[in-house]
């Protein structure tokens, strides 16, 4: 696993979602600001910890598919559905 690349794309993914840029939210009396809720991503020597959810460890496909989408420049895939604007 290629951790330094990774982390420099997971960086670049950060940018390209909007990372330190603040998003208008409409309430009912007005307005605010908000900034973009951040996924936990956790890198471990065996494997990974995303949304704080169940250890996927690096042979796993799903894991490898995920680690290969963001060493590609692309927000993983499996999340899409859940944040089709990107994360």
């Amino acid at each position: 696993i290629d951790f330094d690349l990774i982390l420099e794309k997971v960086k670049d993914l950060n940018v390209l979602a909007g990372e330190g840029i603040s998003q208008i939210e409409h309430t009912p009396g007005g307005a605010r600001l908000r900034q973009p809720e951040p996924l936990p991503l956790t890198l471990y020597q065996n494997g990974i910890v995303m949304f704080n959810g169940p250890f996927r460890p690096y042979e796993d496909p799903s894991t490898q598919q995920s680690l290969q989408d963001i060493m590609d420049g692309y927000f993983p895939s499996e999340l899409q559905m859940h944040y089709p604007d990107g994360i």
